[in-house]
């Protein structure tokens, strides 16, 4: 099919392309019986589709069989690597008591929930109910006829990005991330390459769940100047959060008075159940300034209001670069006597749609050394701004 490239069971992959799409569904049983996929592929074609299409039935012989007789297994392992080279994956399932498509059931549970699926069903397919209602649950795009199923997929591949190698396995929903980008360029910098990924995880967000907010990659890297692969971590990231020191200094480091932030999150594990932590975060938006987002967050968690100005910039570092890929740009802002006054230590903050609810907090360096009071980060921040 011109424009398109169709790869059949057990056929490689081009080595680059710009989108691809897997073909999900039941898949028919006997030889004679024209399989769904057939029409899907005609569809895209028709519709100009120029990427790549997985399609897991042997090319069709002169007949126009697509059945096959060969190692379960390797079958097995083909549309597993396959599903997660795919940008989308179009799940037609027109299903009877006949044909029930028992694998469908597996691979809708596992890639569900993966910002890929786009899911189709007639009406009256058999036994479809329960994976529409995890569908709608997931905000996947679903569809009553092959046509709007198609329609769909190609909705969501968009114009599609190049990518090539090991860079296939990351779909356009992550690469597209600037958290992505800055990993991924500086891990080319060192001169290591990407060979595979799979995605573990992602949280999206916003309209749809369209905006990625956090990823994991299980990635297989070459390192260059080691000459071998690291292939049994994986990598978290996030948008790049900005904190801000707030301060006022005295004589002695230990005097010195900061602003702190208390909250109830989640992953805190200390008798309290509170972290203390400098003011801070990230947007779901892609691209806010750095020192855009450090005042909003002020401004946000302790309802200090500080003019941009008055923001001093120390740089950008990563917070745990064992497990997360995203980086802490460093603010800081001196609060003069009258400012340190009127913090509010009582009236709640953050943003409510958020779940975030924040306290002012005013305490010195030394009793936030002698107490535990913040972690490693952001006691190392507080020192590199005050010493």
């Amino acid at each position: 099919m011109a424009g398109m490239t169709v790869v059949y069971a057990h056929e490689k992959a081009p080595e680059a392309f710009r989108s691809s799409v897997f073909l999900v569904g039941p898949t028919p049983t006997e030889n004679g019986v024209r399989s769904w996929r057939t029409d899907a592929l005609r569809l895209l074609e028709k519709a100009g589709y120029e990427g790549v299409v997985f399609v897991p039935e042997k090319r069709p012989d002169a007949e126009g069989n697509t059945r096959f007789q060969i190692d379960y297994t390797d079958q097995v392992e083909w549309e597993f690597a396959h599903l997660h080279l795919a940008d989308v994956i179009l799940a037609w399932v027109d299903r009877t008591p006949e044909n029930p498509g028992i694998t469908t059931n597996y691979e809708l549970g596992e890639h569900m929930d993966s910002g890929k699926v786009v899911f189709g069903a007639p009406e009256d397919s058999w036994k479809t109910r329960y994976p529409r209602y995890w569908a709608e649950k997931r905000q996947v795009p679903i569809a009553f006829t092959l046509e709007k199923t198609v329609e769909n997929a190609l909705e969501m591949l968009g114009e599609g990005i190049l990518r090539t190698g090991g860079e296939r396995y990351i779909p356009p929903y992550i690469w597209k991330t600037d958290s992505f980008q800055q990993w991924y360029k500086n891990l080319q910098q060192a001169g290591n390459r990407l060979d595979y990924a799979e995605v573990v995880w992602s949280w999206r967000v916003g309209p749809h769940r369209k905006l990625t907010f956090f990823w994991i990659l299980h990635a297989k890297i070459w390192i260059a100047s080691e000459k071998r692969y690291k292939d049994n971590e994986v990598v978290l990231a996030r948008p790049d959060v900005s904190v801000t020191v707030l301060y006022k200094r005295a004589t002695t480091l230990d005097d010195c008075e900061l602003i702190l932030v208390k909250e109830f999150r989640t992953p805190v594990s200390n008798p309290e159940g509170y972290v203390y932590e400098n003011a801070g975060g990230s947007s779901w938006k892609e691209s806010t300034d750095p020192l855009e987002g450090a005042s909003d967050e002020v401004h946000e968690e302790t309802g200090i209001s500080i003019a941009p100005s008055r923001f001093v910039y120390h740089g950008a570092r990563q917070i745990a670069p064992t497990i997360s890929a995203h980086q802490a740009h460093l603010f800081s802002a001196e609060l003069t006597n009258e400012e340190m006054a009127q913090i509010d230590t009582t009236t709640p903050h953050g943003v409510a749609e958020d779940t975030e609810r924040t306290f002012a907090l005013r305490a010195r360096v030394g009793d936030i050394r002698r107490q535990n009071l913040v972690g490693w980060p952001d006691l190392g921040m507080i020192l590199h701004v005050l010493a």
